[in-house]
């Protein structure tokens, strides 16, 4: 006897009803007009990867967590974990004939093999939107301006979220004054990370491990109660851009966002519910090293990565679980196997005129008809009967309403 075949989908990834889709196309459309306010041109690439490319960050969390095979002919290659590296690959291959700055966009799929923690699954959808080639702070100001305008146009406000920053270079520079060796930052950044997410006494153990001694530990720690930016230009220059552009409410400074990638150079940010209920909404930074360890030209860069998963959990949150629905367009339905054909006629007559319409594929009772208009998404019915057909007239009902309008057919 065969095996069964489970009808749940593999463990982490997602299906998508019609119901979910609701959820999916709200959030991609506030992506994509977002993006296009914003000046930002689509890309996309392909989902698979060489894994040589990817596996750059060996050792940080992200690189345990790439799904890698050989393919046929014995290539080593994977699927995407995030989108930054592929960018990184795509200018490089034409970066002596692309103008800058450039200004892109997408929502790209990636995979991750990882532990699943509410919020977090094995497949997720991210939109990206970077800067290349751009040194001022004005880049910083816009990627995150846009993803804030985005937030918005799913019905959030600044109530609803803040975006933390910070600068590496700042924090950099604080833990030289109290005389850490820069040699030391980059393990210091990645223990500094896990805070939150471990107990402190761990991560004072990973510092330790680093070569730092109980004194520098102790002022590293001293210096994540930093309040104040002061003496930090480019988060100085980010805030006054923000109050100018009208999103200044969004910001606030903390010190304690570090970013676990290593490619980060200047600075970073993290947006979180102001509740404190979910994981980060997106995050991203300045990474102007990127390009040149693939082997590309030096070349500035800003940009952020917004997963679908926290901020779906978040609207339902705030919203209601039924945010998402919207009805437009008509249904409509016919009585008897004769009214089909103008039932037909007046759904292609509709849809020429930019109607959407949802037309029954067999004859129903009005009662069933109703209700099956009334649990869709069409905001509007039309139900067809031997009378309606033989006066070349019908009612077109309004579902919210309940008002009818005639219509002639």
């Amino acid at each position: 006897m065969a095996e069964k075949i489970s009808f749940e989908a593999p463990r982490g990834m997602r299906d998508f009803y019609p119901e979910d889709m609701a959820w999916r196309n709200k959030v991609f459309d506030a992506f994509r007009a977002a993006g296009e306010a914003a000046g930002f041109e689509q890309y996309d690439s392909c989902v698979v990867e060489s894994y040589d490319l990817l596996a750059r960050k060996a050792g940080e969390e992200v690189g345990e967590q790439i799904y890698h095979f050989f393919d046929k002919s014995e290539r080593h290659i994977a699927l995407r974990a995030e989108m930054t590296p592929t960018l990184a690959r795509m200018v490089a291959q034409r970066q002596k004939e692309l103008q800058f700055p450039l200004k892109w966009t997408t929502i790209a799929q990636c995979f991750r093999y990882e532990r699943m923690t509410k919020g977090r699954k094995r497949e997720h959808y991210q939109w990206n939107i970077d800067i290349i080639g751009e040194d001022s702070v004005l880049a910083e100001a816009e990627v995150i301006g846009a993803a804030c305008d985005a937030l918005r146009r799913m019905g959030l406000s600044s109530t609803d979220f803040k975006v933390h920053v910070s600068s590496r270079r700042f924090l950099g520079e604080l833990l030289s004054k109290s005389g850490i060796d820069a040699g030391k930052h980059a393990q210091v950044f990645l223990a500094l990370d896990k805070r939150g997410k471990m107990p402190d006494a761990e991560i004072a153990a990973m510092l330790r491990d680093g070569g730092l001694s109980d004194a520098d530990v102790a002022a590293t720690f001293a210096i994540m109660d930093t309040k104040s930016f002061a003496g930090c230009p480019e988060l100085e220059e980010l805030f006054h851009l923000a109050e100018i552009a009208g999103f200044a409410d969004c910001l606030q400074f903390d010190i304690g966002v570090i970013r676990g990638l290593s490619y980060y150079t200047g600075v970073v940010f993290e947006c979180f519910d102001t509740k404190g209920e979910f994981r980060a909404i997106f995050g991203g930074g300045r990474y102007d090293n990127l390009l040149t360890t693939i082997g590309g030209e030096p070349t500035s860069a800003v940009g952020l990565g917004f997963g679908d998963v926290v901020v779906t959990e978040l609207l339902k949150s705030r919203l209601g679980a039924d945010a998402a629905k919207s009805r437009k367009g008509v249904a409509v339905g016919f009585m008897f196997p004769e009214q089909r054909d103008a039932a037909l006629k007046l759904a292609a007559r509709l849809r020429r005129g930019g109607e959407c319409v949802n037309l029954a594929l067999r004859s129903q009772k009005p009662k069933k008809f109703f209700s099956h208009a009334d649990s869709g998404c069409a905001a509007k019915a039309v139900f067809l009967g031997p009378d309606d057909v033989e006066r070349g007239v019908a009612r077109m009902k309004d579902l919210a309403t309940r008002e009818e309008t005639e219509i002639c057919l």
